[in-house]
């Protein structure tokens, strides 16, 4: 299985993390699935740019982005030639290594 890696992040994930995740399988619910609390404002359907991630490896093993996912990334903070929505990305057959942006636009968020 490929091996997913987020490098660390100050709130999100301090000391990084790596985990498996099976292909096909959302980035955004791999994520939560192991604790990574990333926003998600639209409950994951490609609506809000809150769950922003920048792919820093393995993204030529993704499928390209579709207009709406295009259309939500122009609304993202930060964004870079390899900036992706976590809910529309699917895990392919490689290693992927993310980092996670240190801000988002949603200025709502809930703590639980």
């Amino acid at each position: 299985m490929p091996q997913l890696t987020i490098l660390p992040h100050q709130e999100l994930c301090p000391q990084g993390q790596s985990f498996e995740v099976r292909p096909g399988r959302s980035l955004c619910e791999s994520l939560l699935q192991h604790g990574i609390a990333i926003e998600h404002a639209c409950d994951m359907v490609a609506a809000c740019a809150t769950c922003h991630v920048l792919i820093r490896q393995g993204g030529e093993s993704l499928a390209a982005p579709d207009d709406e996912e295009e259309d939500q990334l122009d609304k993202a903070w930060g964004v870079e030639p390899c900036s992706r929505l976590a809910c529309a990305v699917r895990m392919g057959q490689s290693d992927l290594t993310i980092e996670l942006p240190r801000h988002t636009r949603n200025h709502a968020r809930e703590r639980v």
